[in-house]
């Protein structure tokens, strides 16, 4: 089991609110996730998806509210929250000056795994072009290419996973994820598309939006 005798949830959310340039996103957000189950979020654009998997990650401070993994309230728990993440944001953040194959193998793959992961994502025959040479899309899919590698940290963190991707590359994705899941992982992101995936729970930015005549107030939703 993933998450300690002291917590049955690896990743609590209570009374979120976040705000960006001065202006207030959403407010009142609270959710659980514990292991094996998922979370996607929903939103328009500008309604703070992004924000919100930044704040989650520690790398955004203007929130208020509660973040806990493992039942140890941010920031103290930070560093080990960090050990078990990984976090594909919208930018890819892959090396430029480094191959495909090498961005894997600096994240301690072995070659066959990773050349097994690049073909998972349509790179095959790429393996050996620096990525400043690839196109954005390709470059998106070498970041994804870590989710296929067989040790991965049990929390995922994506920001439009399914965005640069093809049919067959959304039905690959997919079923790793839900791999993923099966064995204990669990996982937030966000996406405009429909996930099948079982048991996934949606949240919805626009249900916790402030505006000028209302503020929402959400319960706490239980994911696992």
């Amino acid at each position: 089991m993933l998450a300690t005798s002291e917590s049955p949830y690896l990743l609590q959310v209570r009374d979120l609110s976040c705000q960006r340039d001065g202006r207030q996103l959403f407010a009142g957000l609270s959710f659980a996730l514990s292991a094996g189950s998922a979370v996607q979020i929903g939103g328009a654009n500008g309604a703070g998806k992004t924000t919100l998997l930044r704040t989650l990650i520690g790398s955004a401070g203007d929130y208020s509210g509660q973040i806990l993994w493992r039942g140890r309230q941010f920031p103290a728990s930070l560093p080990q929250f960090r050990e078990s993440l990984l976090y594909i944001g919208h930018r890819a953040g892959v090396r430029g000056g480094l191959t495909p194959l090498e961005n894997l193998t600096w994240y301690g793959a072995d070659r066959e795994a990773a050349m097994q992961a690049l073909e998972q994502v349509d790179l095959f025959g790429f393996e050996d072009s620096l990525c400043q040479h690839l196109s954005a899309g390709q470059n998106r899919r070498v970041a994804l290419a870590r989710l296929f590698l067989t040790a991965t940290p049990p929390l995922w963190i994506l920001d439009e996973p399914l965005a640069a991707l093809d049919v067959a590359g959304v039905a690959a994705l997919q079923g790793q994820m839900a791999v993923h899941l099966s064995r204990g992982g669990a996982m937030v992101f966000t996406s405009h598309q429909p996930v099948a995936l079982a048991g996934l729970q949606r949240v919805e930015l626009a249900d916790y939006a402030v505006d000028e005549f209302a503020q929402s107030a959400g319960g706490e939703h239980v994911f696992g």
